[in-house]
C-alpha cells in the first residue's frame, strides 16, 4: 500500500510524463498519464469480430463469423469482446497497471472500455450486474488491488449496473497462465471458480470485466460456474486480446 500511495505522490507532485514514451506531457494528455500521440497508437480491434471470442476476423474468417481459434473450443460464456490488441502500448499500460502498482491507470484504461460499449451498442441495459475477474486471496495480497475491479467500477459507474466484487471466488490457488500452453491453460483453471452462494443469480444477465483474454480458459470457467448457479446470459469484456 506504501509504494503504491508514493508512487502516487510522486506522480502528482513533479512534472508529468507520458507513462509510454516519457515524453512531457501537455494539454491533450489522456488523464495526464498518457500522450495524445501514444493513445492514439493503441491498436485497436475492429468489425467484423469473431462471436466468440471478440477478436477481429481475418478474411478467412468472415463467412463463419468465427475465428480459427474458436471452431474447435466449447467455451462457456455467450459472447466475449475487447477494444484493443494485446500489443504494443496497451500491453506495456496493461503491465504497468498490474504489475507496477499503478492502479490509477485504471480510469484512462476504463474509457477504452466504455468508447467501445458505446461505439458498438453493447446491451447494457440488459446487463443485471458486472462481476469482475477475482484474484485467488494470496495473489491479492500480493497485488494489494484487483485491476479488474477497477476497471469493473468505472463501468459500472459510467453505465448505473451494481457491481458484484465478492460474487465470484477463485477458491483454489492457481499457476499463472503466462508460461502454460493453450491445453494447460484450461486444465489449470479446471474447478477453481465458485459462486457465493448468498448471491442469487437465477436468470440474470452477467457482465464478467478482465483485463486480457488470450486462450479464454479463465472467462470461460469462470462463465461455466456463473450459468452453474443459475445466470443467463453471461459476456466478457476485456481490455484487450
Amino acid at each position: 500500500m506504501f509504494v503504491r500511495l508514493f508512487n502516487g505522490l510522486i506522480d502528482t507532485f513533479y512534472p508529468k510524463r507520458c507513462l509510454s514514451c516519457k515524453s512531457k506531457i501537455h494539454k491533450l494528455a489522456v488523464d495526464n498519464f498518457i500522450c495524445a500521440e501514444c493513445w492514439a497508437k493503441i491498436k485497436k480491434n475492429r468489425p467484423p469480430f469473431c462471436h466468440s471470442c471478440g477478436r477481429q476476423l481475418e478474411k478467412k474468417g468472415f463467412a463463419k463469423n468465427i475465428c480459427s481459434g474458436c471452431i474447435r473450443k466449447m467455451l462457456h460464456f455467450d459472447r466475449a469482446f475487447s477494444p484493443c490488441t494485446y500489443t504494443g502500448i496497451i500491453k506495456e499500460l496493461i503491465h504497468d497497471f498490474k504489475y507496477n502498482q499503478k492502479d490509477y491507470l485504471g480510469l484512462p484504461l476504463s474509457k477504452l472500455m466504455i468508447e467501445f460499449i458505446k461505439e458498438y451498442s453493447l446491451p447494457m441495459d440488459k446487463i443485471d450486474f458486472i462481476i469482475p475477474m477475482p484474484l485467488h486471496k494470496t495473489r491479492l495480497r500480493e497485488r494489494e488491488f484487483n485491476q479488474a475491479e477497477i476497471l469493473s467500477r468505472h463501468i459500472g459507474n459510467e453505465f448505473k449496473v451494481d457491481v458484484l466484487a465478492t460474487c465470484l471466488e477463485r477458491s483454489r490457488y492457481t499457476k499463472t497462465q503466462t508460461e502454460l500452453s493453450p491445453h494447460e491453460r484450461f486444465l489449470n483453471v479446471e474447478n477453481c471458480f465458485s459462486v457465493n452462494g448468498n448471491r442469487n443469480l437465477k436468470r440474470k444477465n452477467i457482465l464478467l470485466v478482465d483485463d486480457v483474454l488470450t486462450t479464454a480458459a479463465t472467462s470461460s470457467e469462470a462463465s461455466r460456474a456463473l450459468k452453474n448457479a443459475g445466470s443467463g446470459i453471461v459476456f466478457v469484456l476485456t481490455l484487450a486480446n
